[in-house]
């Protein structure tokens, strides 16, 4: 995540200004977070309230706006579901409508200076011109065996997906002051489990896997850095489809029984095994592509996320197939949480929000 941004052009990875919402919009939900900080010195965080509120459907295509009106009401009802004050919230574009790529530049130099040469090396790696991006970059980390360099990350994503985020959160009454990357707000919010990992994790090789409605999308980190992302064409709408296709219900009647169970006793081990069969399968598939791609031999940890996440036995089918510890993500673990929060409904919801929740830590971070 971009901690700390200096613009060209627009707002594009631009700083916090004050409390802020994290805003996650997905082909299926709206997924709305505010957080607090109850203690800056020990850096805890409380969860306030949260809203998942439906997205009409197709209003998102392969992650972008078709329908604007439409991905605006939806973000405007989740707001009044929230029964908050905060106006103010931080969207993220999917990876695929962002182009990042890793630069060494000498240190020390001036923003001037550096705001030149980043603007030198985007002309090689993007495919437009820089009038038709926002364009923004970050100082991430020196350079362990050369202290005179540091490693900058540059972004850049086509105005008019930019501008389409931003339009949806205006047709809701609310004002977009950050713009991220999904995969970087999920990363942010998984630092907070990885910390609980042994030794914070360090030199782990851990796999998350988000379980879409139509792409299971594999990340793999190390040491708190991608390393590797792969899309596998294999999702929640599988099942949703075979329930369909089994019980004899429209697509939507499937979508509701599936999310409340209402199925009969042969669904377990006529559908639902097999989905999970099948998309274990095809998370070793991707990992196999990883081994076959990357200098890395083996993953210490998998960690599920998404819709399909909770599944009853995933869990297990996911270790017994790939032979890697699975767990399901949950980033309020370690969190304080508000009076408002059923802790029940925490856990089934808490894979669908990791996005939302990184989201919404851009209100703390330092200016």
């Amino acid at each position: 995540m971009f901690n700390k941004s200096f613009d060209i052009n627009l707002n594009f990875f631009s700083t916090k200004s004050s409390r802020l919402l994290g805003v996650d919009i997905s082909s299926s939900s709206v997924k709305m977070i505010e957080l607090s900080m109850v203690n800056k010195a020990e850096n805890t965080l409380r969860l306030e309230r949260y809203v998942i509120e439906p997205m009409l459907k197709e209003a998102i295509l392969d992650g972008n706006i078709n329908n604007l009106e439409g991905v605006g009401d939806s973000i405007r009802r989740a707001w009044k579901r929230m029964e908050t004050r905060v106006k103010n919230v931080a969207l993220a574009l999917p990876a695929a409508a962002v182009i990042t790529k890793k630069i060494i530049v000498p240190i020390g130099q001036r923003e001037d200076d550096l705001v030149f040469q980043v603007e030198t090396e985007a002309n090689q790696y993007i495919p437009f011109t820089l009038d038709e991006v926002n364009l923004d970059f970050q100082v991430v980390r020196a350079i362990p065996e050369n202290p005179n360099e540091v490693e900058v990350v540059i972004a850049a994503a086509r105005k008019e997906k930019v501008e389409d985020r931003v339009a949806a959160a205006l047709t809701a009454g609310l004002k977009a002051a950050v713009i991220d990357v999904e995969h970087f707000a999920a990363q942010a919010a998984f630092e907070l489990i990885e910390r609980q990992l042994p030794e914070g994790g360090k030199d782990q090789v851990i796999a998350l896997v988000d379980i879409g409605a139509s792409i299971t999308r594999l990340n793999v980190l190390h040491n708190g850095e991608f390393v590797y992302t792969r899309d596998q064409p294999f999702g929640g709408d599988q099942l949703t489809q075979e329930i369909q296709n089994q019980f004899n219900l429209t697509f939507e009647e499937a979508e509701v029984a599936k999310r409340n169970g209402n199925l009969p006793k042969s669904y377990q081990a006529d559908v639902l095994q097999p989905f999970c069969e099948t998309l274990a399968q095809e998370v070793t598939r991707a990992l196999q592509f990883f081994f076959s791609s990357t200098q890395y031999i083996q993953v210490n940890y998998i960690f599920l996320s998404g819709g399909c996440a909770v599944i009853p036995g995933l869990e297990e089918v996911m270790t017994e197939r790939t032979q890697v510890m699975t767990q399901i993500v949950n980033p309020f673990v370690n969190m304080e949480l508000s009076n408002r929060i059923a802790l029940r409904q925490l856990k089934v919801d808490a894979p669908l929000l990791m996005v939302a929740c990184g989201l919404a830590m851009r209100s703390f971070d330092p200016s």
